[in-house]
Order: C-alpha cells, then sequence, then structure tokens
C-alpha cells in the first residue's frame, strides 16, 4: 500500500542523466529520470522494508546545456586481478596514462528540480516497522541534511544539495520557458532486475512530457512502461 507522500528539491550545477542509446560520448535526457530521482530519495533513507515510488517531477529552471570535454579512464582492474592481489599480497594499481581517453559530454547546468515521492511497505517488513516510523524518520534526516551517502544528479561526481518542501507554502511556480507542452520522448524508467541472482536487468522506458515544467511520472505497473 502506497503511504504518505513527500516533496524534496534538489539543485545543483552540473547534471547528467546519460541517454543510454550514447554509446560514447555522454548525452543527458533533458530533465532528470524517474530512477535518479528514486535513487536520490533512497540515498536519504533506504530500508528493505520500504520501497520508493516518484510519482511527479517540476523542472524550476529553464533547460539549459553545456559541453565539456574531460578526461575518462577507459579501462577497469581484471577480478582476477583483485582475487591474485588478496590472496597473494600486493599492490593493484590501474596505470592512468595507458588508459586515458578524452571525450566530450552533453550535460545539463544550473537545474532544480522538485520531486515527488512516496514509499510503500514490502514484504521485509518486520514487527514493529510501520509507515509512520519511516515517515518521521524520512522527515527527520532530510530537515538535518542525513544521507546514508551523497545525492548526485545522474553521475556522482555532480553532487546536489536536498531540501524538503512544504507544497502548500511553496507553490510550484514553472519558469516561464517551459510554458507550453514539450514531448521528450522515450526516457528511461528504471531497471528491472527481475528475481535473484539479477544477472540480467531489464531496461524501462516511457514517453515523458514536459507539460508547463511538469512530468508525470506513471506507475511501475502501468501500461505506459515498456521493457
Amino acid at each position: 500500500m502506497i503511504q504518505q507522500g513527500f516533496c524534496i528539491e534538489v539543485s545543483g550545477p552540473y547534471a547528467c542523466f546519460t541517454r543510454p542509446e550514447m554509446k560514447v560520448e555522454r548525452v543527458s535526457y533533458d530533465a532528470i529520470t524517474p530512477s535518479a530521482a528514486r535513487a536520490i530519495f533512497e540515498a536519504i533513507l533506504w530500508k528493505p522494508a520500504i520501497r520508493w515510488q516518484v510519482s511527479r517531477i517540476e523542472v524550476c529552471e529553464p533547460i539549459r546545456w553545456i559541453s565539456v570535454r574531460r578526461n575518462e579512464v577507459s579501462a577497469v582492474v581484471p577480478m582476477g586481478t583483485v582475487k591474485s592481489v588478496m590472496n597473494s599480497g600486493g599492490t593493484l594499481a590501474l596505470n592512468i596514462e595507458d588508459n586515458r581517453q578524452q571525450r566530450a559530454g552533453l550535460f545539463l547546468r544550473d537545474v532544480r528540480y522538485r520531486l515527488h515521492g512516496r514509499f510503500e511497505m514490502t514484504d521485509k517488513a518486520g514487527e514493529g516497522d510501520t509507515p509512520a516510523k519511516f515517515a518521521a524518520m524520512f522527515e527527520r534526516r532530510t530537515v538535518q541534511g542525513q544521507c546514508f551517502n551523497q545525492p548526485y544528479l545522474g553521475t556522482r561526481e555532480f553532487s546536489c544539495r536536498f531540501r524538503l518542501l512544504d507544497v502548500k507554502a511553496e507553490p510550484f511556480v514553472p519558469p516561464p520557458e517551459l510554458a507550453g507542452e514539450r514531448d521528450l520522448g522515450w526516457m528511461l524508467y528504471d531497471l528491472d532486475f527481475g528475481k535473484p541472482p539479477y544477472a540480467d536487468p531489464k531496461p524501462l522506458f516511457f514517453r515523458a512530457k514536459l507539460r508547463r515544467g511538469v512530468i508525470a511520472v506513471p506507475a511501475r505497473d502501468s501500461e505506459e512502461v515498456r521493457g
């Protein structure tokens, strides 16, 4: 059963919600994706007893872009090497100079979103787990700026600020640039990991539309969400 809803405002100088169809260069979606929004709620409060569902995304600033060229590492340390070092000792390292690649990225800049989310209790909830308990916990952690890991806007290098909002006291006012309706195309909704051992996650998509600065996010079991 879906429980009490919350609204948090997140903001940051840069964001990148990478389009999966871009294989080489990082190109962001026009706005934050539901999976990235859910990850922010989970960064503040994650428990096996609850599951977050994002229902609405409000874009508070005009959509602005910035092109950045930067160095990235093109390789990872093989798992076999890691196990060998763990068993026999030695130094685990990756030579950056031999694996450096320069890539361009098209990112968002000066972003601010209002994220509406609710949680539901899962079958892992214990006898002492109640919706009121987790609601109070989330409110307290958000007000005090506490989180399990620093929330970020698409990639971990783009950390974000967050705060809890009272939507009645602070109603949403869309920027004039986002008046009307804009079709954002097929947007990544989330990953369906299925059942254990979660070997092959399946991407889910939905047709995102920005209406007066608002993206209505369908429920996970909705017909609008497609694999």
